[in-house]
């Protein structure tokens, strides 16, 4: 669409620096258009105070503010933990929030009658992908507004700039300018310090993490818990039932406790670049295990590993942006079939960033100490002689050749 037939707009909006400025970089190039501010509650409850006085402060109509936590952690979180789903270490916390608040962005641009829909993701990042495929699947024709892409704003502190110079409340200041994206599943922490990939990480300095502590000075004692699942799904933490959602900022404020889920990487983003970040996930971590764990005794060994093969392409998918795509549909129907036994209970024992397994247990667990003991058992170990032969036959035939060309 030409710009002059922009006449609202629907942003993406979290209330951080990049979308703070965008409402009046909105109005100024784009004709005064209406800006209706969208922001996705996927679990940053505490950076969503004052939002809707800010946003219309800067210039927005209204806000609308979405509570997408239930959607998110079911329709997004436990399909990808489920699958064992991890790209380079990382456990996907952006990278699944995203297709989430996008389909709730589309809604809202339908209700409004919007004539495009804005984003404040960078030229450099992953998330324009996600965003943009998002909104393909849902509304193909409709126009997305990317100021990154266009303004001539080149760094933070240019945006630091702009906003003070338009009036912009920031809570942030130049010296603690990380760029952070937070929800219930994770925080991620990228810039300043953090570009130069010889510098530690602050961990122990006040305010650095948030979810959690550094295992420095996490608890001398161990703390011990128990996780059910059910079809592979979370269903009580430390044998109280509670919802998936519960069961994460349970297991949230339990691992930030004991610092686990630390994780400092150089990521390979899809647009070609190597990138630095610091991402916080105590809860995730905790739950991948557990569930991992469990499986070790549920799943056979073809599924386990076709699985675990499996989970590098879902992974991808996640990261990439390809949420809604046959293939990620495809996997996540071949993960459920997976999941039909692996139902029991998994204790951990943390300390100081580590998950130590301290137990697991199933009816479905194919696991036989019976069978398996260093004692006496039924099993026949005269039957291994005749195992071995067949399976070694094709070597010792090829061998058998080989010598007989020398």
């Amino acid at each position: 669409m030409d710009k002059k037939d922009i006449k609202k707009v629907v942003l993406a909006y979290s209330g951080g620096l990049d979308t703070s400025i965008i409402i009046p970089w909105l109005k100024e190039n784009y004709n005064n258009c209406e800006v209706v501010a969208v922001a996705g509650n996927v679990g940053q409850n505490d950076e969503l105070d004052g939002l809707e006085e800010k946003a219309i402060k800067t210039g927005a109509s209204k806000l609308y503010v979405l509570d997408l936590t239930d959607d998110y952690v079911d329709n997004y979180i436990i399909p990808t933990m489920k699958a064992g789903a991890i790209y380079e270490e990382y456990l996907l916390g952006t990278s699944h929030a995203r297709p989430c608040i996008a389909k709730g962005l589309v809604d809202i641009a339908i209700k409004e009658n919007a004539d495009a829909i804005c984003h404040g993701c960078t030229g450099k990042g992953n998330d324009q992908v996600r965003f943009e495929l998002a909104i393909k699947h849902f509304a193909p024709e409709m126009p997305v507004i990317a100021p990154w892409r266009e303004w001539d704003i080149k760094s933070r502190d240019e945006e630091i700039d702009y906003a003070e110079a338009h009036n912009v409340p920031l809570k942030i200041n130049r010296e603690t300018n990380y760029s952070k994206d937070k929800n219930l599943w994770h925080l991620s922490h990228e810039g300043l310090d953090l570009e130069d990939t010889g510098n530690e990480p602050q961990y122990e300095k006040e305010g650095f993490l948030e979810m959690g502590v550094s295992p420095v000075t996490a608890p001398d004692e161990p703390t011990y818990i128990t996780i059910d699942f059910e079809k592979g799904v979370p269903v009580a933490f430390n044998d109280k039932k509670m919802s998936a959602k519960e069961i994460i900022l349970a297991l949230n404020e339990v691992g930030g406790k004991n610092g686990i889920g630390i994780l400092d990487i150089v990521e390979n983003r899809l647009v070609g670049m190597k990138c630095r970040g610091v991402y916080e996930t105590p809860g995730g971590a905790i739950l991948y295990k557990a569930h991992s764990v469990l499986e070790s005794i549920c799943l056979d060994r073809m599924t386990l590993h076709h699985k675990q093969r499996l989970a590098i392409t879902f992974a991808e998918l996640v990261y990439d942006g390809q949420w809604f795509t046959p293939l990620r549909e495809a996997l996540s129907a071949f993960v459920d079939k997976t999941q039909e036994n692996v139902t029991g209970k998994v204790r951990l024992k943390l300390y100081k960033g580590n998950m130590i397994n301290a137990g697991v247990w199933s009816d479905y667990s194919l696991y036989s100490e019976e069978i398996a003991t260093f004692g006496e058992s039924d099993y026949n170990q005269k039957d291994a002689e005749g195992f071995i032969n067949l399976y070694g036959l094709p070597i010792a035939v090829q061998a058998m050749v080989d010598a007989k060309n020398k």
